[in-house]
């Protein structure tokens, strides 16, 4: 299995940046498809971005698209998440997931086996 710890949360003005880290350890990284879901206080857990185990397929929640990249270095096992534009309603708890490749990808939270603790994102106005 596949052990995911978050870095690079921290309060932020709206129309600033950041760039949130998923290092990864264990078996294998380079073959686990890779995601970002977020939390806000009160809500349940949304998805944000998605990628492929070969970095070939991608995908963005509607609210995301055009302000946050999600990418991915094999080599240091470590998973991106570029983020630009930021909102207050982008404050969340952002947690990176891993999935085996072959066995799912997708949007939901179940389409994932492992989860980070997560970090906090703080976007004020």
């Amino acid at each position: 299995q596949v052990q995911l710890v978050e870095s690079g949360g921290t309060s932020v003005q709206a129309g600033g940046s950041l760039r949130l880290s998923c290092a990864a350890s264990g078996r294998t990284y380079s073959f686990y498809n890779m995601a970002w879901f977020r939390q806000a206080p009160g809500k349940e857990r949304e998805f944000v971005a998605a990628l492929l185990w070969n970095g070939h397929g991608l995908y963005y929640a509607d609210s995301v698209k055009g302000r946050f990249i999600i990418s991915r270095d094999n080599a240091n096992d470590t998973v991106y998440l570029q983020m630009i534009g930021l909102k207050p309603e982008d404050t969340a708890v952002y947690s990176c997931a891993a999935q085996p490749a072959g066995q799912g990808f997708g949007i939901r939270i179940t389409d994932y086996s492992y989860w980070g603790q997560g970090t906090q994102v703080t976007v004020s106005s």
